[in-house]
């Protein structure tokens, strides 16, 4: 008998130990993941948002949380960890607070329980110095203890003031079961060349740095390897191929969502897109025996991306602060106007039809309303016939889509119209681009018109330029005469532009009104843009002196950039506030709104694109006959020599 229960006990200890062993080996946790907020604190587009009745809204910081609280409940017994992939700063008009002293967006963040974050192009909308400011305010360096700013490939000078904020390079996490995780952060390439702001402070190469990372980070015991990388879902994927033991790469940058996670080389891809229109869940199980780690989602039949929608309940403690925060937004565009907008929610114009960017590389909707709106307000504040205006669409910030709600039905309020056009600041360091005024010769708007080409040939979309006060038609397979291999960089032949026709009629542009410019006219013609665009002008008679731009005013005497900048009443005129007041300058309809004018409902053949034969081909040709010539020719030579008679010297051969 005593034997036997002897026996007994040993199977159980045995059973125990076995059991043990298993729960060892097999550790789960969670992650859930955001990237791109843009300081979008609440539900877009905010027309239609109710807090109690069904709508269509997506995102809201206030609904984060309130599905971050729920999961981590049903999750009580194991690690649930929230991480974003950077640019939480820049887009929505309440990253304005941060120029008038707030810092909204991380202290948020902090309240609802991010356990990293990494830093994107958009932190550096407003400039290092005042991004140092806004983590000084937020508690930092010693909030890394609350929220570990990640980032490991900045190059920051010495003696830089956001040397003191104190950038984590990794990470070691170890959560309630034992198990260590190791992070790191990335900002890519190409989110550090459209950050114009950053400098003086620079990258180091994200490959190289993100395997000496991975190395130290094992070196240091980490189980885990998690990288948040803002560099684009292209350069995640080069990232997960190129660099060894990156267990989980959740990324941002260029708004991209993965359905469900690519597995490259062993590497878990996540992307959950931006303005916190999801959430993205990963379900993991990492086994210690092995080393690896697996997705759980498909076995538990849970999703990869939870919409962020009506259906969602909202943390009751974040709406009270982003109420605080809308007042205080409130506050500021009360004074900036003057009093003519007072209530960011206001609706302030009518629309029948949405007002959008309906393809790339392309004249849109969208901005024909935003370049007409800075054309005709430039008059009313110069004073002057502005004959064009010209903004990239890389500044353009998304739709007009106005509300589809009983309450919103038509309506388009006064936050979701400025969003498209409220990035960054000016020399007064107040929230927007400023505007600028500069004259052109017509030998230069055709120039103006072949970088428009040959810039969106070679950086993409992003410096598309939309235009008010001419339409012309180009030819986008002479714009380069060929592409050198393998460096992918076009050799300009400044040829695309088949003719420009300038608008010779008063106010929106139509269909009628237009005289043919030629190129040798020797009148100026009045031009304005915002001052981020402007900068990059004068450069490109430095890159390619055939198409230099001087900016010059009214009598042609050359400007320095500062001295371009529009003013009324002494303060800088921001191209929101034109966009803006040019949408209460219309007509009023029934409801007393000013109602958006049917010439936007469509495009208006503004920008043509007529495709000939491409110059490459020409190239290739011409090539092709040059040797042929050569053939000929060599041919020709070697037939006359067999013809010729033999000399004395011949006679030995």
């Amino acid at each position: 008998m005593k034997n036997k229960i002897l026996a007994t006990f040993s199977l159980v200890i045995s059973l125990i130990l076995f059991s043990g062993k298993i729960s060892a080996q097999e550790q789960r946790f969670t992650i859930l993941h955001t990237s791109d907020e843009h300081s979008v604190l609440t539900p877009l587009p905010a027309v239609d948002y109710h807090p109690e009745i069904s709508n269509p809204t997506l995102g809201g910081f206030a609904r984060l949380s309130g599905l971050v609280k729920q999961i981590r409940a049903e999750k009580s017994g194991e690690p649930v960890l929230l991480l974003s992939s950077g640019d939480f700063i820049g887009g929505s008009p309440y990253a304005w607070l941060i120029l008038e002293g707030y810092s909204p967006e991380i202290e948020l963040m902090m309240q609802i329980g991010y356990d990293a974050t990494t830093i994107g192009n958009h932190e550096f909308d407003y400039g290092p110095d005042a991004l140092t400011e806004y983590f000084h305010r937020a508690g930092y360096p010693e909030a890394h203890e609350k929220l570990p700013l990640i980032i490991s490939n900045l190059n920051i000078p010495d003696g830089h003031s956001l040397l003191d904020i104190g950038f984590l390079p990794h990470k070691i996490m170890e959560l309630e079961n034992g198990l260590k995780l190791g992070l790191f952060g990335l900002l890519g390439t190409d989110a550090y060349s459209v950050a114009p702001y950053a400098e003086p402070v620079t990258i180091f190469d994200p490959i190289s740095i993100a395997q000496q990372q991975v190395d130290q980070l094992r070196e240091m015991g980490a189980d885990v390897i998690i990288a948040l990388s803002h560099s684009g879902v292209r350069e995640d994927r080069e990232m997960a191929e190129k660099v060894n033991n990156i267990d989980i790469l959740l990324g941002g940058h260029d708004h991209y969502q993965t359905l469900e996670p690519e597995i490259i080389s062993n590497t878990i891809l996540l992307h959950s897109s931006h303005y916190l229109r999801n959430l993205g869940m990963l379900e993991l199980e990492f086994n210690s025996s092995t080393g690896r780690v697996r997705l759980l989602n498909d076995d538990n039949n849970l999703p990869y991306l939870i919409p962020l929608d009506h259906n969602v309940p909202e943390d009751p403690e974040i709406t009270e602060r982003i109420n605080y925060y809308t007042k205080r937004l409130n506050d500021f565009v009360t004074e900036f106007s003057d009093n003519l907008f007072t209530d960011i929610y206001a609706h302030i114009m009518h629309s029948d039809f949405p007002v959008v960017k309906h393809q790339n590389l392309a004249e849109t909707t969208v901005g024909n309303f935003v370049v007409d709106a800075m054309r005709l307000e430039a008059e009313k504040v110069t004073g002057r016939r502005v004959d064009l205006a010209i903004q990239a669409n890389g500044v353009i910030r998304g739709d007009i889509i106005p509300g589809v709600m009983p309450w919103s039905e038509g309506k388009v309020s006064f936050l979701d119209l400025v969003t498209i056009a409220g990035l960054g600041s000016g020399p007064d360091k107040r929230p927007g681009y400023p505007m600028v005024s500069v004259y052109f010769t017509a030998e230069e708007v055709y120039n103006l018109l072949e970088v428009a080409g040959l810039l969106s040939k070679l950086m993409g979309d992003t410096y598309f330029l939309q235009i008010s006060g001419l339409k012309y038609t180009y030819d986008p397979g002479r714009i380069a005469w060929l592409t050198i291999p393998f460096a992918n960089i076009p050799v300009p032949a400044y040829r695309s532009v088949q003719d420009v026709k300038i608008f010779t009629g008063e106010g929106v542009q139509h269909e009628d009104g237009y005289a043919l410019l030629d190129r040798d006219d020797p009148r100026l013609f009045h031009l304005v843009s915002d001052y981020y665009l402007t900068s990059f002008l004068p450069m490109i008679g430095e890159i390619l002196p055939r198409l230099a731009l001087v900016l010059k005013d009214e009598d042609g005497n050359p400007l320095d950039l500062e001295n371009t900048i529009l003013y009324e009443n002494e303060r800088e005129f921001k191209v929101w506030e034109a966009v803006a007041r040019y949408a209460v300058s219309f007509e009023k309809g029934e409801d007393g709104l000013p109602v958006i004018p049917d010439v936007y409902r469509e495009t208006q053949g503004r920008i043509v694109e007529e495709a000939g034969v491409p110059l490459y081909v020409w190239s290739y040709l011409i090539l092709i006959a040059i040797i042929a010539a050569l053939g000929f020719l060599i041919n020709k030579g070697i037939k006359k020599i067999k013809k010729r008679k033999p000399d004395r010297f011949e006679l030995y051969e």
